[in-house]
């Protein structure tokens, strides 16, 4: 048998006060039910906290030693139930969330505003990692939501779509091409191009559309950001693909995003969570702020 919190309280109320009446009507017990509770206290320690008279209650020297510790649990109880209050009600707390960087640096600032405004006292962590570090974040509960392209592979996520989004090519402006309104991918491959790493599901999927346009790019550097992709291209090294989520990136850095002829590439953009665990209550909160905001 283990001591509960109502025998703890009814311990401290009794030793706080003179009689077991007015400890009873403290608590508004009765008599014999505070009676009940502190015997039943004192056979789960194995021994009497108090020395009863017909007049008053005392504390024996073990109920003397007990009652700090009674007092210190009682304080223990309250802050953990008021910290669990504070989860609930949002007014403490962290978020991870995971976000390819093309998600992270463009739309996600605005999202996590709007989500501040509400809710500043939560505290939110961003990982901005590449999409398939993002889809592995989510799914070994390192971050409880993610924002990533949707993939192939999405066993055990809950992938909803935001918008989809269009691919672009990357020009540096002394390009030919950059005054165009459109481009063939046939006239990217005519000048050297930047990709993104072997492996990654970007550079499978500028290869698939490759294959489909009979036509070969010269890779002449690749890397594992989009990013230096970009700066990589304003060096005049060459030409690129990206998402079109990445255009005003781009475009600060004095780049030109034309958009692909055919619309040859396209992916859906969207929020991810685990299937095998419930959201907290920040995570759904910011779930519900990015459906609302995306209008589905």
């Amino acid at each position: 048998m283990s001591v509960t919190h109502r025998q703890l309280v009814a311990f401290v109320q009794l030793a706080q006060s003179s009689t077991f009446a007015e400890a009873a009507e403290k608590m508004h017990l009765s008599q014999p039910a505070l009676s009940l509770a502190i015997k039943k206290m004192e056979q789960s320690l194995g021994g009497r906290l108090l020395s009863r008279t017909t007049r008053n209650v005392r504390l024996s020297q073990e109920g003397e030693e007990f009652l700090p510790v009674a007092l210190r649990l009682l304080n223990d109880w309250d802050d953990a139930v008021d910290d669990v209050r504070n989860l609930f009600a949002m007014n403490r707390g962290k978020l991870t969330i995971a976000a390819m960087p093309s998600f992270a640096n463009s739309l996600l600032p605005k999202v996590l505003k709007s989500f501040h405004l509400s809710w500043p006292n939560i505290n939110i962590s961003v990982q901005d990692v590449v999409m398939e570090s993002t889809i592995q974040q989510v799914l070994k509960g390192r971050a409880e939501v993610g924002f990533t392209f949707e993939h192939e592979q999405m066993e055990g996520l809950e992938f909803q779509s935001l918008f989809e989004d269009s691919f672009v090519a990357l020009l540096p402006p002394q390009n030919p091409l950059s005054t165009n309104s459109i481009v063939e991918v046939a006239q990217l491959a005519q000048f050297p191009f930047v990709a993104m790493n072997r492996g990654s599901s970007f550079r499978r999927w500028v290869d698939q559309v490759l294959d489909k346009e009979i036509c070969r790019f010269n890779n002449v550097a690749e890397a594992g950001q989009l990013a230096t992709v970009g700066q990589i291209v304003k060096q005049g090294m060459g030409v690129s693909i990206v998402p079109g989520i990445c255009e005003p990136q781009m475009t600060m850095n004095g780049l030109v995003c034309l958009p692909l002829a055919g619309n040859v590439l396209k992916r859906n953009i969207g929020i991810i969570k685990s299937r095998r665990d419930n959201l907290s209550v920040p995570a759904q909160a910011i779930w519900d702020i990015v459906t609302d905001t995306f209008h589905f």
